[in-house]
């Protein structure tokens, strides 16, 4: 299935399943390196509307680092791992974390 084929499945699901974050994430994943805009536009739905989805936090902390929107993907990090702590979820808070001090140092932040 194409990339437009998928997008277009992705939106009718989330036309059927308002309520359920993964169509916009998904959705997220699909445009965050086909169309920047709406890569923002459902990243920043998922974190509104679904704060405690944690799979956005990861692919929203990377996708703004790379919009070179710093101070958003350092706060999407740590708003992610507090996430993860509070979930009890040690896979997400070891992923979260080795990517927010790759972040970290990557962009010489402390």
């Amino acid at each position: 299935m194409s990339n437009l084929g998928r997008i277009e499945q992705l939106l009718d699901f989330a036309k059927e399943e308002p309520d359920n974050p993964f169509n916009f994430y998904a959705l997220a994943l699909e445009y965050q390196n086909t169309n920047t805009e709406k890569g923002v536009h459902y990243f920043n739905l998922l974190l509104e509307k679904f704060p405690e989805y944690l799979p956005t936090y990861y692919h929203a902390g990377l996708f703004f680092e790379k919009k070179n929107e710093l101070e958003k993907a350092k706060s999407i990090f740590e708003q992610g791992i507090s996430l993860a702590k509070a979930k009890n979820d040690n896979h997400a808070q070891r992923e979260l974390q080795n990517a927010y001090q790759n972040f970290l140092f990557e962009n010489d932040l402390d």
